[in-house]
Formats: C-alpha cells, structure tokens, sequence
C-alpha cells in the first residue's frame, strides 16, 4: 500500500507539472494551425494581387504552408520538455531515414524546383509528355496537373517530366496546321490548289505572316496528294484544321473534283474442268 500511495503522488505530482504544458501545447497546436491557414490564404491573395506567375502561385502556397507547420510543430515540442537540439537531431535522422525510402518523392520535389527555375512550361500552355497531351492547369510541389482535351485530369511527377523530352505547343505562340487533301488523278491540280488556297486565306483565323503553303506532296495508289498548311494561334487549332476539312470537301466537290477513296479490283478465274 505504501509503494501505491508513492507512486500515485508521483504520478499526481506528474500530471500537476505537464497538465499545462499539455494543454498549452495542444491549444497552440490549435490555434497555429489556424493562423497557418489564414497565411497561406493571405500569400496566395496577395500573389494573385500582384499578378504573380499561375505557375508559381500553388508551388509557393504549398512550401509555405509546409515549411511553417514544421516549424510550429519543433515551437510545440519545445513547449512540453523536449530540447529542441535533441529534438531537430532525432528529426534529421528522421528525415534522412525517410529521404532514402521516398528518393522518388524527392526527385519530384527536385523536379519542380527546376520546372519553375527553367520555365518549360507555364500554366495555361499545351504541353505532351510521358504519353500525355493537356493543358497546364496546376504545377505543385511533387506533381503537375494537366487537363486533357477531352476534359479528363492528368497528374504527372515533376521528377518524370524533368527527365524526359517535352513538346510545348504553346511556347512560340503560333502553330502550324498540317493537312493532307487527296484528289483524282484525272483532276485539275491547279484548279484544287487554287480553290483550297482560297479556303485558308478567308479564314479570319488564319495568319497572314507567315503565308500558308499549298502544294502537292505525295503521287500516291490512288490520289493525289495535296499538303494545306496555314499558321494560326495555338488556341484556334482545331477550329482551323476542322473548318478548313469540311469547306475543303464542300468546295472540291461544287467544282468537280473527286475526292478518291481506296479501291481494289477483284479478278476471280474460273479454272478449267481436267
């Protein structure tokens, strides 16, 4: 009984002295994760306010909002007893110990950081890579998040695409649209190079500088082949190559000239009775 009632007052003895500090702690904890938030909210106003790069607004929001709950949480371990030097060394052991099992995470987190630095792409841009084509909606801290044509959502790591070949069809401003028209050989070129240059130059999407090219590319089996390539913004792409297919099979065939399609010539032989 003797050893009971010791160790209940060392044990009431312990809860009087951490009781506080616990509960300060844990109403720290509380109350630093909201103003955490509320900073967050505020940096990525005031980035939005100035116009800051789409690219780097989610990039820096998350490191902030990270970097800041790390350092709340060392403030709370301090405040119940922990030395804060053993308490960062325990961490980076910690941390090495999760940096060798999550190299990949890193590399992504290594890829985002030269993303911003090199600017390959930015949010808004039409980019295709590992296999993927999207457009940019979001580059955060380990991934980038694309928006494919058909409207389904994309996340790649930033470590792959780092490390892998890139197209930006939005880099330069201005694409160029590659087309292929096939006509009959007993058509008049001239007369469908004409009509289809026509086509391009009265599209309003269409660029003036540089000229679009109308020529003839391939003698193909069964047609030939008439290449149509007018500039145009990035964004009007597929409007330009649609519209510019449509009128081209209207116009061809108000003015006579066949569109040909595949055909083949079955011989059948009847062979002879012995």
């Amino acid at each position: 009984m003797e050893h009971v009632g010791i160790l209940s007052q060392k044990a009431l003895e312990l809860v009087v002295s951490y009781a506080p500090k616990l509960l300060l702690a844990l109403l720290t904890l509380v109350v630093g994760l909201w103003i955490i938030k509320g900073l967050v909210k505020v940096v990525r106003l005031s980035m939005e306010r100035s116009k800051a790069d789409k690219t780097l607004i989610p990039f820096m929001t998350s490191l902030v909002g990270w970097g800041l709950k790390v350092l709340l949480f060392i403030s709370i371990a301090s405040m119940v007893g922990v030395a804060t030097t053993s308490f960062i060394a325990v961490l980076g052991a910690a941390g090495l110990a999760v940096g060798l099992a999550l190299q990949g995470s890193l590399a992504n987190f290594a890829g985002g950081v030269l993303i911003l630095i090199f600017r390959p792409y930015k949010v808004g841009d039409l980019i295709e890579t590992q296999g993927h084509l999207g457009v940019v909606k979001e580059v955060q801290i380990f991934n980038t998040i694309l928006l494919s044509p058909d409207n389904k959502r994309i996340v790649i790591p930033n470590g792959a695409i780092s490390n892998a070949s890139l197209v930006n069809y939005s880099a330069e401003g201005n694409l160029r649209v590659d087309m292929v028209v096939g006509i009959a050989y007993e058509s008049d070129v001239a007369r469908a190079k004409e009509i289809l240059k026509k086509i391009v130059e009265d599209n309003p999407l269409v660029l003036k500088d540089p000229a679009p090219q109308v020529a003839v590319s391939e003698l193909a089996d069964s047609s030939v082949n008439i290449i149509v390539r007018p500039w145009c913004k990035s964004t009007d792409y597929w409007t330009v190559y649609f519209e510019t297919m449509e009128k081209a099979k209207q116009a061809l065939e108000e003015n006579g000239i066949s569109i040909p399609f595949p055909q083949m010539d079955v011989h059948l032989q009847k062979a002879e009775a012995a």
